[in-house]
Parts: C-alpha cells; sequence; structure tokens
C-alpha cells in the first residue's frame, strides 16, 4: 500500500574513509537515507531539510529526485550543504564527525501526510530541533509519528545533556526505534532491553531495538517479540538503521495502520504482526549492509 510520508531531518553528504584510508563520497544523513529508503519503495515522500547552493548540494538534489523524494520548498538555501567525516574500522562500523548548520525553513509542507519521521540531529540540534519538535507536534493530529534517536555523540555533547529532549520526542511519537549502541551510550546501562520497553509508558505503541549481530527487538502490548538477523557478507553498516527505519513503515503501511486515526490499529498489532514487520526491516536493511554507503533496496529488488 502506497503511503504519503514527510520526513524532517538532516541532509548531507558522508565522506567515507575506508579503514586502508581511500576517501569517496556519498549521499547521507540519517532522516534522508529514511527518505531515500521510502521513495526507492513507491512511497510518496517529502523530505524537510537544509541543502546548500554548491556542488555537493546539487549531487544531493540529484540524488533525491534520482530515488523518487520531494524536497520542501523550503529545503534549498545559500550556504555551503553540512558534511559527515565517517571513518570505518576494518569490520565496516562507522564513527562520525560533523560539519553541520541544522536551521530548517518549513515553507510549503505538504497538506496531509499518513506519517512523520524524524532522527538524530534533527531532534536535538538547536536551532532546528526546536522546528522540527513543532511538525511533531502540529502534525500529530492526524499523522503518525516516528523516530530514531541514532545518537550522534560528538555533536550531541553529554548523554544527560539530551535525554530530556530525546525522552520528550519519544514521548511524542507512535513508532521508537534505537540502536542498542544509542541506548547504552544515552543510558550508561547494558540493560538496553529493559530501557526501550519502558519507552512504551511515554506513549509510544511500538518501540523497537536493534541489536546488530542478535538481531532485533520488538515491544508492543502484545508483549515482546525478537527476531533473527538476515545472514549478509556486510561491506560497511551505513544506512542500515536508516533503512530498517524505513522498513518498519513500509511495513506498517502495507498493513494499513499508519495515520492518527489508526492508532488504535496500531497499538493493537498482535505479536506475530510485529515480528513480520521487524523481518521486513531486517531484510530491507541487510541489503544496504550487502553494499558501500547509505545505498537503501528499490521495491525491484526485493523477494
Amino acid at each position: 500500500m502506497t503511503a504519503r510520508f514527510l520526513i524532517a531531518g538532516e541532509a548531507l553528504t558522508d565522506i567515507v574513509v575506508d579503514a586502508d584510508g581511500a576517501r569517496r563520497e556519498h549521499p547521507g544523513g540519517s532522516p534522508m537515507n529514511v527518505a531515500v529508503a521510502l521513495g526507492r519503495l513507491g512511497h510518496v515522500t517529502h523530505l524537510l531539510t537544509r541543502i546548500g547552493d554548491d556542488a555537493r548540494g546539487d549531487a544531493l538534489r540529484a540524488h533525491l529526485v534520482d530515488s523518487g523524494v520531494q524536497l520542501t520548498p523550503g529545503s534549498s538555501v545559500a550556504a555551503p550543504t553540512s558534511t559527515a567525516l565517517a571513518r570505518l574500522d576494518a569490520h565496516g562500523a562507522a564513527t562520525y564527525e560533523f560539519d553541520l548548520v541544522w536551521d530548517p525553513h518549513t515553507d510549503g509542507l505538504p497538506a496531509d501526510v499518513d506519517a512523520v519521521h524524524t532522527s538524530s540531529i534533527a531532534a536535538v540540534l538547536a536551532p532546528g530541533a526546536d522546528t522540527v519538535r513543532h511538525v511533531l507536534r502540529a502534525r500529530r493530529a492526524r499523522s503518525t509519528i516516528s523516530y530514531d534517536p541514532n545518537a550522534r555523540p560528538t555533536l550531541m555533547g553529554a548523554p544527560e545533556a539530551v535525554r530530556e529532549r530525546i525522552e520528550s520526542t519519544i514521548a511524542l511519537s507512535d513508532v521508537v526505534k534505537a540502536s542498542d549502541e544509542d541506548v547504552a551510550w544515552l543510558y550508561g546501562t547494558d540493560d538496553v532491553e529493559d530501557v526501550v520497553a519502558s519507552w512504551l509508558e511515554h506513549g509510544p505503541a511500538l518501540t523497537v531495538l536493534t541489536r546488530g549481530g542478535e538481531g532485533a527487538v520488538g515491544f508492543s502490548a502484545s508483549g515482546r517479540v525478537q527476531v533473527s538477523p538476515v545472514a549478509v557478507d556486510a561491506v560497511d553498516t551505513v544506512g542500515a538503521g536508516d533503512t530498517f527505519s524505513a522498513g518498519i513503515l513500509d511495513a506498517l503501511a502495507a498493513k494499513g495502520v499508519l495515520g492518527a486515526a489508526q492508532r488504535p490499529a496500531l497499538a493493537d498489532l498482535p505479536n506475530d504482526d510485529v515480528a513480520a514487520v521487524l523481518k521486513h526491516a531486517a531484510a530491507l536493511a541487510a541489503i544496504t549492509v550487502s553494499r558501500a554507503g547509505a545505498n537503501p533496496p528499490w521495491s525491484h529488488e526485493l523477494t
């Protein structure tokens, strides 16, 4: 089922440095990766972001057009495009250094969408975080709200400095997905499942914890569900979590439970349906992991 999405968050250029020192550039930014994944899956997808008027910005705009994503009118600005320097270790895991300004303009947002998603820096970094918060609050009356905290410690600072803001965004959300590494950093604990399960008390209908090679765990009113990872020869992990988020939304759209009017149905999803959602998301993320950079799958690649 085709759905309408508004994604709010940063778009930037990932400058990837391989373990051997080789450098390459890819379009990136957690929210933009989600938008690209949803566009490639055939959904009507709008991106509220901030892209500069330089060669890197032109490359991002072309990437979005090619992936079926529509930029909101205020998203192009007369400024340099932000960058993230991603250094990969021998296992393909990335650490990031950012050169980022986050101050989006909400001109011309789509009138009606089934779901709004935000993630990472967009919901934390001033001054744009307040803009994103306003969008979530304004759209919650008609749309499902989805959120991935996707921690970036080099920009977010100490976890205690951002925990309250992250939890307040969780409280606005219907669906929340986070990685075990992000939760461990944010709360300083190894009991990451307990943390993600406890987020249900803030208001979400579905919370999800991804655990890399250990698969994913979902929590809802129906209980706890665990799914195994999809075996794949990994090239790198860039964009995998973002593809997982898009996979959750794609699966929920197929089940017809997006939109504010469907909140009761989303809250009542049985465990088998939650498991199917997580398996679908994991399958999509496995494709992204199997190739370089944040390169989510197209609908025709799915079997």
